[in-house]
């Protein structure tokens, strides 16, 4: 895992005149738009669709995701706001309260409210001791994430299985055959 975030931050072009600001943004934007974006974007068109709508995303428009790209970070957060220069530039084709509002931050999965729901979801499963995954776990590891909610726990911890037995070393019974 650590290979492939490496050798994608390693994908990025500073350019010379770019800010160290600019340069760290440059690197999560990268990772956004090559890993994120995707799921993000797979996620967002499964629940429309399911629900009969067919979801239109302008900004992610490679053309206009290409010329952004290389505006500095400075300028892109103008007044220091997220998205400062699409608020300024839409200042008076929108209302204030609109261009003026707190960013949302769905549906990505730090929302408060999905945290809550995973943190549910993820406890009725150590309820029961039954739960076939609960053969998988460190039971008092995730029991600790739970109970802090995750803060202990220095990186992301809504990982998945395959991510998890990899990096605490879990082997299970049985060969994979494709």
């Amino acid at each position: 895992m650590d290979f492939r975030y490496q050798e994608s931050l390693a994908e990025v072009e500073i350019l010379d005149t770019d800010s160290k600001e600019t340069a760290e943004k440059r690197r999560i934007s990268h990772l956004t738009l090559n890993w994120f974006m995707q799921t993000l974007l797979d996620r967002s068109d499964r629940m429309a669709m399911y629900n009969g709508f067919e979801l239109r995303v302008p900004f992610c428009d490679y053309r206009l995701a290409e010329y952004v790209w290389n505006i500095p970070w400075e300028i892109k957060a103008l007044n220091a706001r997220e998205k400062g220069l699409l608020r300024y530039i839409a200042k008076d084709f929108l209302p204030s309260e609109i261009v003026d509002r707190k960013k949302s931050p769905y549906p990505k999965t730090h929302n408060p409210t999905y945290l809550a729901k995973v943190k549910a979801m993820l406890t009725n499963v150590m309820e029961d001791k039954n739960a076939p995954i609960n053969h998988l776990l460190n039971r008092e590891f995730i029991l600790d994430i739970l109970n802090t909610d995750g803060k202990a726990f220095t990186r992301p911890w809504f990982r998945s299985i395959n991510d998890w037995s990899s990096a605490y070393g879990i082997s299970l019974p049985g060969e994979y055959v494709a």
